[in-house]
């Protein structure tokens, strides 16, 4: 099998853990996301001076030189699969799909079927956005493979465009909501350096944020960009 070789220089003041510092220093053009870079790693396709290193939390340090083995791509064709899909909006130019939590957004090593992309070939066959190529039509941005949500779907290339420029500049709203079953272990490291998360005497857990309720969906509470009052 084929196969390409990266190096990576570490920069200044890396993260503390081997995979986050490869992800922020990869270069963009390798299209190498953090959890590729893990399961890299624990593949055993990252070295440094010769040395093979498994573990995601290795510590790294400025300068540190690494190679990341990178087999090349099997070229697999793209099928339409009679998957359902739960579209909530749809018009000329995009859509608006609920992805369910296990599936994958697009065609990627490991895997090649089951994917949204899938789905949306056998439901829109050639009227979707060719600018994210063979394998991303219609694709814009996505969601992690176990996380459900919206993801918005470019038909047209002008919609394909304009919403890539408006994630670009970060002036698309994204709303994310996690349910916490049970009672966090308060020494959980999980929960260690997430923002308005503090840990008070008496085994409490505070989380300050701006909440209140929303002015149209009678949900219990909602977050505010401005106004409110801290709630804990």
């Amino acid at each position: 099998m084929s196969q390409t070789v990266h190096r990576i220089t570490i920069g200044e003041a890396p993260p503390s853990r081997l995979d986050k510092a490869l992800a922020r220093d990869v270069p963009e053009a390798t299209h190498l996301s953090r959890s590729r870079l893990s399961k890299l790693i624990t593949d055993g396709a990252v070295s440094k001076d010769g040395v093979v290193l498994t573990d995601i939390k290795a510590k790294v340090a400025e300068g540190d030189i690494y190679e990341i083995v990178v087999p090349d791509a099997v070229d697999v064709e793209t099928l339409p699969e009679a998957i359902p899909l739960d579209i909530l909006y749809e018009d000329e130019d995009l859509l608006v799909v609920n992805k369910p939590a296990g599936m994958v957004v697009h065609p990627a090593p490991g895997s090649y079927a089951g994917t949204l992309v899938n789905a949306l070939l056998h439901h829109f066959g050639g009227d979707l956005s060719g600018i994210g190529g063979e394998k991303r039509p219609g694709i814009v941005h996505r969601i992690d493979k176990d996380t459900s949500g919206l993801l918005v779907v470019a038909k047209s290339d002008a919609a394909h465009h304009g919403l890539a420029d408006q994630f670009a500049a970060h002036t698309a709203e994204r709303t994310y909501r996690a349910i916490c079953y049970g009672v966090p272990d308060r020494g959980d490291p999980r929960l260690r350096g997430i923002k308005g998360v503090s840990f008070e005497p008496g085994n409490v857990i505070k989380i300050t944020t701006q909440l209140a309720r929303h002015k149209t969906d009678r949900q219990r509470q909602a977050v505010l960009f401005n106004g409110g009052r801290h709630a804990v």
